[in-house]
C-alpha cells in the first residue's frame, strides 16, 4: 500500500472508524520505520482529521510494537520491541527510548484527545526507560488535565529512581495532583474534583502500607486537593488508619499533624464510632470525633422536634407537607444519643481517674500527701487538658514505677477521706 493510498484511506472515513478498519489498515500498512509514521501522521493532521481518531490510531500502533502499553497482560508477552537474542539489553532499552520519545513528539495537543490510562501506561514506560525530562514533562501536563479519568491501576507507579526508598512514586502523583488543583475554574468541573480526591485517597490508601513512606510526603498528597473537594472524609480516614498500622513508631505529635488532615463533620457515623474506638488515634481527635457527633445528633433531634412543632394547624387551618420521621427512626436517633452519652461519660471517668493518679504521683515525689477538696466534676475540656499531660508524663517517665505500683504508706494521726471511693 502505497503512501497516497493510507493518506485517501485516511480522510475516507465517514465517521469514528471501527476497530477491524483501523486494525487492518495498521496492519496493511506495515510501518516498521518510524519516520515513516511520523511523516504519515502528519499527512493525516494535514487533511483536518479529528484528533480523536488520530489518537486512536496512535494508540492502536504503540500497542502493536509495544505491547506493555495496551494494558491487555495478555498480549504482554509478544512485544515486538523486546531483546531478540542477537540483540542486547542496552540496545533494546535505548530503541524502546526513541519509541516513546517520538510518540510524545507526535501526539495531538488537543486535550481528551489521548486516553488518559494510555498516557499513565507511557509516562511509566519513559520513566523506566530514562527519557528527557521535558517528554516527561509533557506527559505529566497532560495527564493532570484529565487526572479525573484515571484509574488506581494504572496511577500506580513504581519508583525507578535509586534515590527513592518507596515502592511507588508518590512525587510524581504529588505533582500530577497539585497540577490537577492548579487549573482554572473552567478547564476543570466539580465533578473531576471530585472523582480525583477519591482517586487520591484510594492511592494513600494503598501507599500507606509501604514502611518507608514519610509522614511529609502523605500529608503533602493529602492536603494537595482543597478541602471542599471531599464531601466525606471516610477514604481519607481509612488511609491515616491504616499508615499508623503500618508505621507504629510515629510519634504523638506527628500523629496529631496527621489528623488533622480529617474533618471529624465529614465523617459517616460508622466511620466516627471506629474512629472512637481507635486506640492508635490521639485523644484529641477522638474527643473532636466525639464532639462531632454529639453535635450532629443534637442538631437532628432539634430538627425532628421543629418539624413536630409544625404539625398544629396555622391560621389557614392547613398543615404545611412535611415530612414527619417515624417511630423506628426517633428510637434509632435516641439510642444513638444514648449511646454517646455513655461514651462521653467513660472518657470522663477515665480523665478523673487518671488526674487522682496523678495526683498521688505528684504527692509521693514531693514526699507528703496533698489532699485538696472536691468542687465539682471537671468539664470535658478540662479533662482533655489533664489527659494530655498525663500522656506527656507517661512518655517523660517511660520504663518508672506507674502509680498503681506505688504503695503508698499508712499517715498516722489523719483518717483518709472518703470521697475518693464515692467517685468510683
Amino acid at each position: 500500500m502505497s503512501k497516497l493510498a493510507l493518506q485517501e484511506s485516511s480522510v475516507t472515513f465517514p465517521g469514528k472508524p471501527n476497530q477491524s478498519t483501523a486494525e487492518c489498515w495498521l496492519d496493511d500498512a506495515c510501518i516498521l520505520d518510524m519516520d515513516y509514521f511520523v511523516k504519515t501522521i502528519s499527512g493525516i493532521k494535514s487533511k483536518g482529521v479529528r484528533p480523536d481518531l488520530i489518537g486512536s490510531i496512535i494508540v492502536h500502533y504503540a500497542s502493536k510494537w509495544l505491547p506493555d502499553l495496551s494494558g491487555d497482560d495478555a498480549k504482554k508477552g509478544t512485544a515486538s520491541l523486546e531483546v531478540s537474542s542477537t540483540e542486547s539489553v542496552t540496545a533494546s532499552w535505548m530503541k524502546k527510548r526513541f519509541f516513546v520519545e517520538t510518540l510524545v513528539g507526535i501526539l495531538p495537543p488537543e486535550r481528551d484527545s489521548i486516553p488518559c490510562n494510555f498516557l499513565l501506561r507511557l509516562l511509566r514506560t519513559a520513566n523506566m526507560v530514562g527519557v528527557e525530562p521535558s517528554y516527561r514533562a509533557e506527559l505529566e501536563k497532560r495527564i493532570s488535565w484529565q487526572l479525573d479519568q484515571a484509574s488506581l491501576k494504572e496511577l500506580m507507579i513504581p519508583s525507578f529512581s535509586h534515590t527513592c526508598g518507596t515502592l511507588l512514586d508518590v512525587e510524581l502523583v504529588i505533582r500530577l495532583v497539585k497540577r490537577f488543583a492548579a487549573l482554572d475554574e473552567g478547564a476543570r468541573s466539580g465533578i473531576a474534583v471530585v472523582k480525583v480526591a477519591k482517586l487520591v485517597d484510594c492511592y494513600l490508601a494503598e501507599a500507606a502500607l509501604d514502611a518507608n513512606l514519610s509522614l511529609d510526603g502523605f500529608i503533602a498528597l493529602g492536603a494537595a486537593l482543597p478541602s471542599h473537594a471531599r464531601a466525606m472524609d471516610d477514604g481519607l480516614y481509612r488511609a491515616i488508619d491504616t499508615y499508623l498500622k503500618a508505621h507504629p513508631g510515629v510519634s504523638k505529635q506527628d500523629r496529631k499533624v496527621l489528623c488533622r488532615l480529617i474533618d471529624c463533620r465529614k465523617l459517616t457515623p460508622e466511620a466516627s464510632l471506629h474512629a472512637a474506638q481507635n486506640e492508635r488515634l490521639p485523644v484529641r481527635a477522638v474527643i473532636q470525633v466525639l464532639f462531632s457527633e454529639h453535635t450532629r445528633l443534637n442538631r437532628h433531634v432539634d430538627w425532628s422536634g421543629s418539624f413536630s412543632g409544625m404539625r398544629s394547624p396555622n391560621k389557614a387551618g392547613v398543615e404545611p407537607p412535611v415530612r414527619c420521621p417515624s417511630k423506628r427512626e426517633i428510637n434509632a436517633q435516641q439510642m444513638e444519643i444514648k449511646k454517646l452519652k455513655e461514651e462521653v461519660v467513660r472518657v470522663q471517668s477515665q480523665c478523673v481517674a487518671m488526674q487522682m493518679q496523678m495526683e498521688k504521683l505528684m504527692d509521693k515525689k514531693k514526699g507528703f500527701f496533698r489532699w485538696r477538696k472536691l468542687g465539682i466534676m471537671p468539664s470535658l475540656k478540662s479533662s482533655v487538658s489533664v489527659f494530655e499531660r498525663i500522656e506527656e508524663d507517661r512518655e517523660a517517665n517511660f520504663g518508672r514505677q506507674t502509680p498503681i505500683d506505688v504503695k503508698p504508706k499508712p499517715v498516722r494521726g489523719r483518717a483518709v477521706s472518703k470521697w475518693r471511693n464515692s467517685m468510683s
